[in-house]
């Protein structure tokens, strides 16, 4: 078992990473107090995992949501409040997110929000939730406007990142996932990078300790910037590599069209292709950055029908976004993120029409 600490004082917590961790009570039990626990899960996960997790929890209620991110919604987190106030769950609960990425925000979001503030705990079920978030506190629920665009900065108790669970998973979520995974290199780790293109083959293949490895790094740089920055006013914007674009992406196509990983994946092609107009990548490397991405399997163009007059109107109402000005997350070389918001209209024009030609003219 690997473990990685998110150093954040006083609302500090572990991140536990290798084989069987469902299956390994002491593992958990320091973590567990004397309250209460509900399990929030949804109806792709709960037939594989619900019944081991109750187990591992000590046969603990809990609540299957529908699957999906066009459920992330205040609707669907009412469902849990609704739960817990008719069961009568008190301040000593702690809620459990048994799920990906959607489970894990809308779990800590009513757990920020219950009786205003029970405990949580997060077991991921997909990469990207191991990797990214499930780490960091970030909780919430999109609105038709906007991703994410409500929601609170809220601490786990502790993340078990169970690599056996993704056996699994669809070949399509853990390629979602491993964009997240590169996204890490790309912002401050270049030979993270050189390492996750020699061992493609391994990660492609749920190989334990290649995959574990790569959760840890991962989960070693976000903790590490997070630990700088934990409510995102500098630099834990750079986690948001391909997030603009890509949150446009998901909002325009309708949520659950395009996965969270495969939008930032093509908005991660789009930040490089606007960071080489800019001349601050070269295109040797833009072209790296799109090819890398391509052999993993993932989407490295954007929807051909969204037009470039619908991606401003999004990104206006993007999180980062301040004084009316659109900020994104540019790379000035690999490994070299930046936060900028002085963006030439007319190369953000030409980024936003390439499409198939993005990293190429």
């Amino acid at each position: 078992m690997l473990s990685v600490n998110v150093d954040l004082v006083d609302r500090s917590y572990p991140i536990f990473i290798g084989k069987g961790l469902l299956g390994s009570p002491d593992v958990i039990a320091p973590f567990l107090h004397s309250g209460r626990i509900l399990i929030v899960t949804n109806d792709t996960v709960a037939p594989l995992y619900l019944k081991q997790a109750q187990e591992l929890l000590g046969n603990c209620d809990a609540i299957v949501l529908e699957d999906g991110e066009q459920y992330k919604t205040l609707e669907t987190v009412r469902k849990i409040y609704d739960k817990l106030l008719a069961d009568k769950y008190d301040r000593d609960t702690t809620l459990v997110a048994l799920g990906g990425g959607v489970i894990g925000d809308m779990t800590g979001f009513a757990a920020a929000t219950y009786l205003r503030g029970v405990k949580f705990i997060q077991i991921p079920t997909t990469l990207l939730a191991q990797v990214d978030s499930s780490v960091g506190g970030k909780t919430g629920v999109n609105h038709p406007l906007g991703k994410n665009m409500i929601g609170a900065f809220y601490q786990p108790e502790c993340v078990l990142a169970d690599t056996e669970v993704l056996k699994t998973l669809p070949e399509r979520e853990l390629k979602a996932g491993l964009a997240e995974v590169i996204k890490y290199a790309l912002i401050n780790k270049p030979e993270f990078l050189t390492w996750l293109e020699q061992h493609q083959e391994q990660l492609m293949a749920l190989d334990g300790e290649t995959v574990s490895e790569a959760i840890r790094i991962s989960c070693e740089q976000k903790a590490e910037i997070v630990a700088q920055d934990e409510r995102e006013s500098g630099i834990r914007a750079l986690l948001n590599l391909g997030h603009t674009f890509g949150h446009a992406i998901e909002t325009a196509a309708g949520y659950g069209n395009w996965l969270h990983g495969e939008a930032v994946a093509a908005g991660m092609v789009m930040a490089a292709d606007l960071s080489m107009r800019m001349d601050w990548l070269s295109q040797e490397d833009a072209l790296r950055i799109k090819n890398t991405l391509k052999k993993f399997g993932m989407p490295v163009a954007p929807p051909a029908d969204i037009g470039e007059q619908q991606y401003r109107n999004i990104m206006l109402s993007d999180k980062k976004t301040r004084a009316g000005k659109i900020r994104f997350i540019l790379l000035k070389g690999i490994g070299n993120a930046v936060l900028e918001s002085d963006i030439d209209s007319e190369l953000l024009a030409r980024t936003l029409q390439a499409q198939e030609q993005l990293c190429q003219t």
